[in-house]
């Protein structure tokens, strides 16, 4: 891998720069799908940069980190540029210090990829209305996630708050296999759904967002529990035909129950945030499931 390092430079001087060492290394930007921004404070940088590399092997990107720096160390732009065998794509740190901070569009707007999707992500704290920041407003897909928050049920509450198409949320991502595995429970008749529950940590926002999916779908009151953890422990649903109940007892495996039938074992992982990511990557189009299931879950907070 190749590493670059530009101090008090700008954006022109860096997009210089990716273009000599493409031409220098013979890969050329026509193989790369879309551009993400990523936006992280520094002691966030590194868990989200290693996240974006990985799940560029699936999506080549070019990958923007904006970094926002203290104030008081002047106003400046200091780069670092990664390219090489072991990083799809390019990867481009940009830290921003002084009143850039407030201006990350304006430096990352010249290094977007042309005529390609661009998606933004905020592993950490991001705004309160994605869609109206302005890293946000270039970008496609808006990507946050509720548990970095230092209240993530609230947060996740409070995403229908300016949700524009496009915007999803990594507490609604790590849903998909308990999704997948409870829509396939109805795959032969169960009858109508009275009642559930869905049972885990008490601060893990996946937790009400699954209740509130379940119940939109269902049109059934789903309770939520809280337990130890980690995350999603346990969804309950009491059908005509008996109970479905999912029960996950480790980070890898749960065990299925369904009415009439002996209870088995199916695979049910806690997925890292490159899998998260690269699962979001795939679709660029809106997710009106999603967009359904927070509206749903703050009439109910209401």
């Amino acid at each position: 891998m190749t590493s670059f390092m530009l101090t008090s430079t700008t954006a022109s001087k860096i997009d210089a720069h990716l273009t000599k060492l493409r031409h220098q290394m013979g890969a050329p930007a026509i193989g790369m799908v879309l551009t993400l921004i990523v936006v992280a404070d520094e002691a966030r940088q590194y868990d989200a940069v290693r996240a974006a590399t990985e799940a560029a092997r699936e999506h080549p990107s070019r990958i923007l980190v904006v970094i926002p720096r203290d104030d008081d160390e002047g106003t400046r732009l200091d780069a670092e540029i990664r390219m090489g065998e072991s990083t799809p794509g390019e990867v481009v740190l940009l830290r921003l210090y002084g009143e850039l901070t407030e201006h990350a569009d304006s430096v990352v707007s010249p290094l977007l990829l042309p005529d390609t999707p661009v998606v933004a992500w905020w592993p950490g704290e991001c705004p309160q209305v994605p869609a109206k920041d302005p890293i946000g407003l270039l970008a496609q897909r808006r990507i946050t996630d509720a548990k970095a928050s230092p209240d993530p049920v609230r947060a996740i509450r409070s995403r229908a708050d300016g949700y524009v198409p496009g915007d999803t949320d990594m507490a609604w991502t790590r849903l998909t296999p308990w999704r997948s595995l409870l829509a396939a429970a109805f795959d032969q008749p169960v009858g109508e759904v009275t009642e559930g529950l869905v049972v885990g940590a008490e601060r893990n926002p996946s937790v009400c967002l699954l209740a509130a999916w379940l119940s939109e779908r269902l049109g059934a009151p789903i309770r939520v529990g809280y337990g130890s953890g980690p995350g999603l422990t346990e969804v309950r649903l009491t059908a005509a035909a008996g109970e479905i109940v999912v029960t996950r007892q480790d980070a890898r495996q749960a065990t299925l129950v369904r009415p009439g039938q002996a209870p088995r074992q199916v695979a049910l992982a806690r997925r890292p945030a490159s899998e998260l990511l690269a699962e979001e990557l795939r679709r660029l189009d809106p997710d009106d499931v999603y967009a359904s299931a927070i509206r749903w879950l703050a009439r109910e907070a209401v």
